[in-house]
């Protein structure tokens, strides 16, 4: 069976709905970033970069990074229809998958990450400051741009869309209103909708 390390509240979870999604057999595994079990040992054994999302195969092939584990589940069962047919409106799901990890999920990780790129405290409160707007302006886009339908790549769901329904639960504590981004709010509440998210909720993954 396929196992899953990843933590609550990080974008490994966005793995968990698609698993759940395609249908296919996993036993989550938490990683406790309280202790700091991601970088310990016999994680960093696992993972080297002691971050999460790591899937294991039935193999005991360690899988990381979210877009690549994303399409991973997709090849493993096609008929779940989770990569777009059409070429076109398959590149543009990915674009909008390499948007959230290259851009959204950096500007995000800039109110607690500070460390990877500075060493000041004041660069720190600096770039924690700027996380409201850089956000916000994530969230325009993605309102203005990222949808085709009533999920991102139009009216079917893809693997784009656990993608973003994860990144976005982290705007209101990003501080950003989410009342002005309608189409978003709407697009949050079909996937709250789905039997894949309440799933991943009822196993605990999702908080």
């Amino acid at each position: 069976m396929l196992k899953l390390h990843y933590a609550p509240g990080t974008i490994s979870v966005a793995v968990a709905i698609a698993l759940e999604e395609a249908g296919l057999d996993y036993e989550p595994v938490k990683v406790d970033f309280a202790s700091a079990e991601q970088t310990a040992a016999p994680y960093l054994a696992l993972n080297p970069k002691g971050r999460v999302p790591t899937l294991v195969t039935e193999a005991g092939s360690a899988l990381t990074e979210t877009g690549a584990l994303l399409d991973y589940v997709a090849a493993r069962a096609p008929e779940a229809g989770l990569v777009p047919a059409d070429p076109e409106l398959a590149a543009h799901m990915r674009g909008v998958m390499y948007y959230l990890a290259s851009t959204m999920h950096v500007a995000h990780a800039h109110k607690m990450r500070g460390h990877r790129w500075a060493d000041q405290q004041s660069s720190f409160d600096d770039m924690k400051a700027k996380v409201p707007q850089t956000m916000a302006d994530c969230a325009a886009y993605i309102e203005n741009h990222a949808f085709r339908g009533d999920f991102v790549a139009g009216d079917a769901l893809s693997l784009a869309d656990p993608y973003l329904f994860v990144v976005s639960g982290w705007l209101a504590g990003d501080g950003v209103d989410r009342a002005a981004y309608p189409r978003l709010d709407a697009f949050d509440a079909r996937m709250e909708d789905r039997a894949s998210v309440k799933a991943v909720r009822a196993k605990g993954i999702l908080a």
